[in-house]
């Protein structure tokens, strides 16, 4: 993680210095992790237990609805 976090910052003072960076400087960095992440963990697989937990859920739902 550390090495990661040096990279990034790296990256971003190389781009400033060149004044080929974004008009946002580091913070347009730290947007692109944070969508880096994002797009990581939605694709993610659920699992086991949680998807048991919401089909249990589903269909507890209709019964409820019955009474």
């Amino acid at each position: 993680m550390k090495d990661m976090m040096k990279h990034t910052m790296a990256g971003a003072v190389e781009r400033r210095r060149d004044g080929s960076g974004d008009p946002l400087g580091p913070n347009s960095e730290i947007g692109r992790k944070l969508k880096q992440y994002y797009d990581e963990l939605v694709s993610d697989d659920v699992p086991d237990r949680f998807a048991q937990l919401l089909s249990q859920l589903e269909q507890a739902e209709p019964a409820q609805k019955k009474d």
